[in-house]
C-alpha cells in the first residue's frame, strides 16, 4: 500500500493510526473465519421460558429496586430510512405513467408491495400530509390517471422537492396515526420508556445514536412533543445524543484487496456498522442499560405487555447479578468449600449457560477460582428472543470457538458459511429469532464499570460487497453490537412473545396491526 501525505492526514482526521488501516486491509487479505455453529439454542438448550408465576416475582423483585437503580434506554437510530422504501424507488426508478396502466405495471413486474402500499394507502399515518402537499402543488391531480397519481403522492413523499421522507431517519418519520395526532417512533420510544424507565423521582433517561446531520431535527422533535408526552406520562425526560465515532470507520478495498480509491484519489472509509456503537454504550454508566431498535415500537394500546416484559427480564438480570456479586464476594473473602464450589459449578452451567472445561475437577484450587473470577466477572446481558416466523435476522446458537468451549452466542447470516451445509442446516433448525431485547448490566461486583471494549471478539466481524458509481469495493463491518462486540459477556437468553418484535422494515409494516390504532374495517 503507498501512503501518501493526504492519506495520513486523512487517517488522522479520523483519529485511525497507519498500523490500524493496514491491519485491515490484511484482515480482507486473509478473510475472517466462519463461525462454528454446534446447534440451535433452543427452549431448556440456551433460552429460558417463565411461568407466569415466576414472571411476576421478577417484576416484584425490579420494582423494589428500581428506587435505587440508575437505569437508561439506549435506542440506535442512525441513519437514514432509505431501504424501507425500496420497492418505493423502484416504483419510481421504472414506472412510465404515460406508457402503461397502473395495473399492467404491478402484474409483469410482480410488484406485490406497491399493491399492498395501494390497498392500505389511507391508513398510513403520512397519507393527509402527503395528499395536502399535493393538493397545494397540483391543482389539477384529480383529474389525472391514476397511474400518475401514483407515482406523484410517491414523489411526493419521498423525494427532496416534496416530504423527502426517503432522507429522513427512521426516528422522525410519522409511524403512528392517533385521532388527535401523528406520532415518530422516536415519541413512541418515549412512551415506552415511560413504563418501565422512570424512577421513583418521576426522571427517565433516553440515548439515541443519530447521524450528525440528524441532530437538530431529534432535538426539535423533542421540544415539539415535550410538554404532552411529559403531561400524559407524568414523567421528565433526558434525552442525550451520541454519534457514530470516526475512529470505528474501516477502510474499503478494491476486489484485489487494494485499498478504494475515490475518483479523486482519496481513500474510501466507510462506518463500520453498529458494531461501532460498543464504542457509544462504552461512555454510558448506569445499573441497567435497556437496548431497542428505533423501529422497534408499539401504538399505544400494546404498551403496557411491551414494558411488562421489559420488567421481567430487568427482574431477570438483577437476580442474576444478585448471585454473581454474592459469589465473587465470597470468594475474595474465603476460599469455597466443595460443597459451596458444587453449587457455584451448577449456577454457572444451569443459569449463565458456561460450559466448564472437562477437566475443571482436576485443577488446582487457584486455577479453579481463576476460571470462576473470569467466568462471572463480566458484564450481563438477558435477551428477549422471539419465536422465529422468518424474519432475517440474527438468532441464538451454540458456537464452538477455536480451540476453545461451547459458548452461547448471537449470529447473523453473514457469519455462517453458505457452502457448508451441515451449517445451514443448523441455521435452519433455528426456533427462536433476535429481536434486539437487550437489558444489560455493565458494573462489576465493585460497582465499577467494566470497559465493554475488553470483552469484544475482533475476529466476529464480516466482510460484505457494495459498489460506489458503478464501481464493486470490499467493506468490512465490525462485530455487531449484539453479536461479536458482546460475545464475551455473560449472556441469558429468556422467551419472550412475538408481539414484543414490531419492526418497521418495509413502509408496509406501518399497516401491521402493531402499528395500526384503529384496525382495517
Amino acid at each position: 500500500m503507498n501512503i501518501t501525505d493526504k492519506d495520513i492526514k486523512l487517517i488522522k482526521s479520523k483519529g485511525l493510526t497507519i498500523d490500524k488501516v493496514l491491519s485491515q486491509v490484511e484482515i480482507f487479505k486473509n478473510g475472517i473465519p466462519f463461525v462454528a455453529l454446534r446447534s440451535a439454542a433452543t427452549l431448556d438448550n440456551g433460552i429460558l421460558k417463565f411461568t407466569e408465576h415466576y414472571q411476576s416475582e421478577l417484576t416484584k423483585l425490579y420494582n423494589s429496586r428500581m428506587s435505587n437503580l440508575e437505569t437508561i434506554k439506549f435506542v440506535p437510530a442512525s441513519g437514514a430510512a432509505t431501504r424501507m422504501f425500496k420497492d418505493l424507488f423502484r416504483f419510481l426508478d421504472n414506472y412510465h405513467s404515460e406508457k402503461e396502466s397502473l395495473n399492467s405495471y404491478t402484474n409483469h413486474e410482480k410488484a406485490n408491495a406497491i399493491r399492498l402500499f395501494l390497498i392500505g394507502l389511507e391508513k398510513f399515518p403520512f397519507y393527509a400530509t402527503v395528499m395536502e402537499k399535493i393538493k397545494s402543488s397540483y391543482p389539477k391531480f384529480d383529474s389525472l390517471s391514476e397511474g400518475r397519481q401514483v407515482y406523484i403522492f410517491v414523489e411526493m413523499m419521498l423525494k427532496e422537492k416534496g416530504l423527502n421522507y426517503g432522507d429522513f431517519p427512521k426516528g422522525l418519520l410519522p409511524f403512528h396515526k392517533y385521532t388527535d395526532s401523528i406520532a415518530t417512533s422516536f415519541e413512541e420510544h418515549l412512551y415506552e420508556a415511560a413504563g418501565y424507565n422512570t424512577n421513583d423521582k418521576g426522571n427517565s433517561e433516553l440515548h439515541f445514536t443519530i447521524s450528525k446531520n440528524h441532530l437538530e431535527g431529534f432535538k426539535d422533535e423533542f421540544e415539539r412533543i415535550k410538554k404532552k408526552v411529559e403531561e400524559k406520562t407524568n414523567t421528565n425526560f433526558k434525552i442525550t445524543y451520541s454519534f457514530q465515532k470516526p475512529e470505528t470507520d474501516t477502510i474499503a478495498v478494491t476486489q484485489d484487496n487494494e485499498p478504494f480509491r475515490t475518483e479523486d484519489g482519496t481513500l474510501l472509509f466507510r462506518p463500520g456498522g453498529h458494531g461501532a456503537l460498543i464504542e457509544n454504550l462504552n461512555d454510558l454508566s448506569a445499573d441497567i442499560i435497556y437496548i431497542k431498535n428505533i423501529d422497534n415500537v408499539v401504538v399505544r394500546k400494546y404498551q403496557d405487555e411491551v414494558s411488562g416484559y421489559k420488567k421481567v427480564l430487568a427482574g431477570k438480570l438483577i437476580e442474576i447479578q444478585d448471585e454473581v456479586f454474592r459469589i465473587l464476594n465470597a470468594i475474595d473473602q474465603q476460599n469455597p468449600t466443595e460443597a459451596e464450589l458444587k453449587d457455584i459449578k451448577k449456577f454457572l452451567v444451569q443459569q449463565l449457560n458456561v460450559r466448564l472445561p472437562f477437566d475443571f475437577d482436576k485443577f488446582s484450587e487457584k486455577y479453579k477460582l481463576q476460571f470462576l473470577r473470569e467466568s462471572l466477572n463480566r458484564p450481563i446481558r438477558v435477551c428477549g428472543m422471539v419465536i422465529n416466523e422468518g424474519e432475517p435476522g440474527g438468532g441464538p446458537f451454540w458456537v464452538k470457538p477455536e480451540n476453545g468451549r461451547l459458548v452461547l452466542q448471537i449470529i447473523e447470516a453473514p457469519q455462517i458459511n453458505k457452502e457448508d451445509q451441515r451449517q445451514q442446516d443448523i441455521l435452519a433448525s433455528s426456533t427462536h429469532f433476535n429481536p434486539v431485547d437487550l437489558v444489560c448490566g455493565v458494573r462489576d461486583y465493585k460497582g465499577n464499570k467494566f470497559n465493554l471494549i475488553d470483552f469484544v471478539d475482533p475476529d466476529a466481524g464480516f466482510i460484505t460487497q457494495k459498489t460506489l458509481n458503478g464501481k464493486v469495493l470490499k467493506a468490512l463491518e465490525l462485530p455487531g453490537l449484539w453479536n461479536g462486540a458482546m460475545s464475551n459477556w455473560i449472556s441469558v437468553f429468556v422467551e419472550v412473545p412475538i408481539t414484543t418484535f414490531n419492526p418497521v422494515k418495509s413502509v408496509n409494516d406501518l399497516l401491521k396491526s402493531a402499528h395500526q390504532e384503529k384496525l382495517f374495517s
